[in-house]
């Protein structure tokens, strides 16, 4: 499945650079040098692709995944504007031939817009990964125990803590940025990690410096139990998951596997739920709602769930949860306003969603995972106010 993929991006890095270079290049210079130089970049492009395709095979790609996103980015940074250019100037060619029309109005536009995406791509690598966004919302219920009226939740999500290798000071910088808003609580929706716990070397005391007055709680995400890495042995893989529950006490966080906590203000209580992850098939399926909620049934009730699409096919129709609190989309790392591409996969894919008088809040995530980039899905920092 990797070879066929990266086989397409063979042919679509090739194409291009074949009918830009008939079209234009040997229009534009006689110099063999300048001609030869143009294929430069999409041949040492070629050359990884070949050796990702023969020379290695899934583990490399998990022991490796952060060189593996740069190269990906790094690709689509030559390849994409090519490929739009090339069709806007196929577009123009049947004005020319056909109409006389001139083909420069195409040109100029393929030319726009490939800029475009090249300065999108380098924005979203180089700044907009790390532009943290504080996002204030509130939800409204008259369920909510009057002393809670005004609490405030920040909930982070999908942190991916291994991508975030060799820039500690990012991380520093988003959790003195949690710290300011001084919350009643903090809640991780999920994927801690990339693949491994041992990615929390260097950032576990970061992160333990999170505060809040009640505490931080957290749930597991798909990525923390290690699907996505080629473990030695099976044992070696859970004790991953072992360590990275360790490292979560370590640091302070209270993880709710398929359990519940009841936080108390004043004379009144509301009850915390948290599950295991607990997605759509191929995602893995570990969560126990009714295990975890059981003796929380008349209280005001909060999820915590990694996965957005347990709201509808559990949640809903077979709990009465006020509200669920939910990460995993990333909103696929772009989006346009109320646009992205994740929206093809996840009815709900950002923000605050409801259905009657329940709620669902999904955070797009702190970190990124893959391909270093984000662009309109800024890394996100959700304050949730608790409102009667």
């Amino acid at each position: 499945m990797i070879q066929r993929i990266l086989a397409i991006l063979a042919a679509a890095l090739i194409i291009p650079d074949i009918y830009i270079y008939r079209m234009y290049i040997i229009r534009l210079t006689s110099s063999i040098f300048l001609r030869t130089f143009y294929f430069v970049p999409s041949l040492l492009l070629f050359i990884g692709i070949i050796f990702l395709i023969f020379a290695v095979g899934g583990a490399f790609i998990s022991e490796h995944s952060r060189w593996v996103g740069w190269f990906t980015l790094t690709y689509f940074l030559f390849a994409l504007p090519k490929i739009i250019f090339m069709f806007c100037s196929l577009i123009g060619l049947p004005f020319k031939y056909t109409l006389q029309c001139p083909q420069t109005p195409f040109v100029y536009t393929g030319l726009f817009l490939a800029i475009g995406i090249i300065g999108i791509i380098l924005y979203g690598s180089l700044i907009g990964k790390t532009r943290f966004e504080v996002k204030e919302v509130s939800y409204t219920s008259s369920k909510l125990p009057k002393a809670f009226d005004g609490y405030r939740i920040v909930q982070l999500s999908d942190i991916h803590i291994g991508s975030w290798e060799g820039n500690e000071k990012a991380m520093q910088n988003a959790v003195e940025k949690v710290n300011a808003l001084h919350p009643d609580l903090i809640v991780f929706t999920g994927d801690l990690v990339n693949n491994r716990a041992d990615e929390l070397n260097g950032f576990q005391n970061i992160l333990a410096k999170l505060k809040a007055k009640d505490g931080i709680y957290s749930i597991l995400g798909n990525h923390d139990y290690g699907p996505y890495y080629h473990w030695k042995t099976k044992s070696d893989q859970v004790k991953s998951l072992l360590e990275l529950e360790e490292r979560q006490q370590e640091m302070g966080w209270n993880l709710l596997n398929n359990s519940h906590d009841i936080l108390h203000k004043g004379n009144d209580s509301i009850a915390l739920i948290g599950v295991e992850n607990e997605g759509e098939p191929p995602f893995s399926q570990y969560g126990n709602l009714s295990k975890a909620m059981k003796g929380t049934d008349d209280m005001f009730q909060i999820l915590l769930s990694h996965n957005p699409t347990h709201w509808r096919r559990e949640v809903l129709p077979k709990s009465n949860i006020d509200l669920m609190l939910a990460g995993h989309t990333h909103a696929m790392q772009m989006a346009w306003g109320h646009h992205s591409p994740s929206s093809f996969v996840y009815p709900e894919w950002s923000g605050m969603y409801k259905e009657g008088n329940r709620s669902l809040y999904v955070n797009v995530g702190l970190g990124f995972v893959g391909i270093p980039f984000r662009f309109g899905a800024w890394p996100e920092i959700t304050v949730i106010t608790l409102k009667r």
